[in-house]
């Protein structure tokens, strides 16, 4: 959660593996989207010698659907390559790094940019550019937040991009959520097959916080990613409405030379990671598809929304939580489709449902991260986003504070069905269900400001308890 570890295959293939993406109108600059997305996840801090670094084996990319067919028509594309400067030491520097091009750090990582249409037709936008160190410590990396932001690259005309590594942003009580679904907050609600002895109600723990990721962000102009390079104030305009996901793939054939430690690969590109929507592969695909839906594009999502329609932590809330959710229950037992599941996740919502919104992308099912252009960023903003009544918070695309965890788990419990439903009255409990985590529980807080995730963890500091 929210895809740390979603898949079998993946959760072998770090470098490969999406752990987050977020996408939303930037609040420093409304006239551009900002979008990351993160990879290599739960990294110790203290990783060394050999410190954490993105794949130079895998390519990785950022794709916006404007059409609505689950297929991008727009696509940013990063390789990476790491040179050492010196093969006869293990060391990661052999002094402070205080600059990009600091003699001391001995394995650096540079990348390029190639934005891709829907004809195919590329466009290199930036080549060798120099990602970050990881954070070390104060004697390797001294000033690191001024380190970090050397890295941030302008490519002309608003458009900006950094990647490396960052703060893990994304909080949540994994401990809890994945020991048969026991929120701490609910925890005497639960019910505890027998056990004399069982946690009792309390805060959450979030199980993420000191970790890193490494992300790469983009910071774009509006005009770039929408339809006919729209970039209106109607909310209710199509247009404005963009769906977004990461990709990361392999070429087919890696050989080894035994002898000289090298290896090589070759052969076309295979998707081997997918992300959109958070905790969607994590706990709504079931354990016999998860590599394959890693595998598939968004526009063949339509064989998953049986999954979502009728999706397994809704059917186990009542019998985890005697009591707690009887609407809910009846509504499972009606076999009636969750047809607020399959807007939020797989169409959008459509206009008509909440006043002054919509972000809908058509009928096409697909796990996109839709995200409506023309709604600006909020002046006092909900980490419940739509739940909490702010029109620019998850599901309109995502920002990094949103409490996807609290919102998701809501929808399933059944607080949005009513949308669909006027009849339906969601269980009061369905409001109020969480993991108990907040960003308050983050040691290292969000920038305002581009790459807006934190200056990463130290892997010389204690963090705190």
């Amino acid at each position: 959660m929210s895809s740390h570890r979603e898949a079998p295959e993946i959760a072998k293939d770090p470098v490969a593996d999406s752990t987050d993406v977020y996408a939303f109108v930037s609040p420093d600059k409304p006239d551009t989207v900002t979008l990351i997305a993160n990879y290599v996840p739960l990294q110790a801090p203290a990783g060394g010698p050999n410190f954490y670094e993105f794949g130079d084996d895998v390519l990785y990319e950022i794709n916006i659907d404007n059409t609505g067919d689950g297929r991008p028509d727009v696509t940013y594309q990063f390789r990476f390559t790491t040179e050492v400067r010196n093969l006869n030491t293990f060391l990661y520097n052999t002094g402070p790094i205080r600059t990009l091009d600091s003699p001391n750090w001995n394995r650096r990582q540079f990348y390029s940019i190639t934005r891709k249409d829907a004809r195919g037709r590329t466009r290199q936008l930036a080549k060798r550019v120099p990602c970050p160190p990881c954070n070390i410590g104060p004697l390797s990396t001294p000033n690191y937040g001024r380190l970090a932001d050397t890295a941030v690259h302008d490519l002309g005309g608003g458009r900006r991009v950094f990647a490396g590594q960052r703060a893990e942003g994304f909080y949540v009580d994994l401990g809890a959520v994945f020991d048969l679904l026991d929120p701490r907050p609910f925890a005497d609600a639960h019910e505890h097959f027998g056990l004399k002895k069982f946690p009792q109600a309390g805060p959450g723990v979030n199980a993420t916080k000191n970790f890193n990721v490494h992300t790469i962000a983009l910071q774009l102009p509006i005009s770039d990613l929408t339809r006919d390079g729209y970039q209106g104030r109607d909310a209710a305009d199509p247009r404005a409405v963009i769906g977004v996901w990461t990709a990361a793939s392999r070429q087919r054939v890696r050989m080894l030379d035994a002898e000289l430690n090298n290896t090589w690969a070759t052969g076309p590109y295979r998707q081997v990671s997918r992300l959109a929507n958070p905790l969607f592969n994590e706990v709504i695909v079931p354990m016999g598809q998860k590599d394959f839906w890693n595998t598939q594009g968004p526009d063949g999502d339509s064989r998953f929304a049986k999954f979502v329609a009728k999706p397994e932590v809704a059917q186990l809330l009542p019998d985890l939580f005697p009591g707690v959710f009887p609407n809910l229950d009846v509504l499972n037992k009606s076999g009636t489709p969750r047809a607020d599941l399959l807007a939020i996740l797989l169409t959008g919502i459509p206009a008509g449902l909440i006043p002054g919104f919509q972000n809908s992308t058509g009928q096409t099912q697909a796990d996109e991260l839709r995200l409506n252009t023309a709604i600006p960023p909020t002046a006092d903003p909900s980490v419940y986003g739509l739940l909490g009544g702010d029109l620019a918070g998850f599901p309109n695309g995502r920002r990094v504070f949103d409490d996807v965890v609290a919102i998701e788990l809501r929808a399933l419990a059944g607080a949005t069905y009513a949308l669909v439903d006027k009849n339906f009255t969601p269980d009061p409990a369905a409001a109020q269900v969480d993991d108990g985590v907040t960003p308050d529980s983050l040691d290292i807080p969000y920038l305002n400001r581009f790459p807006y995730l934190g200056v990463p963890n130290s892997g010389f500091h204690t963090p705190s308890a």
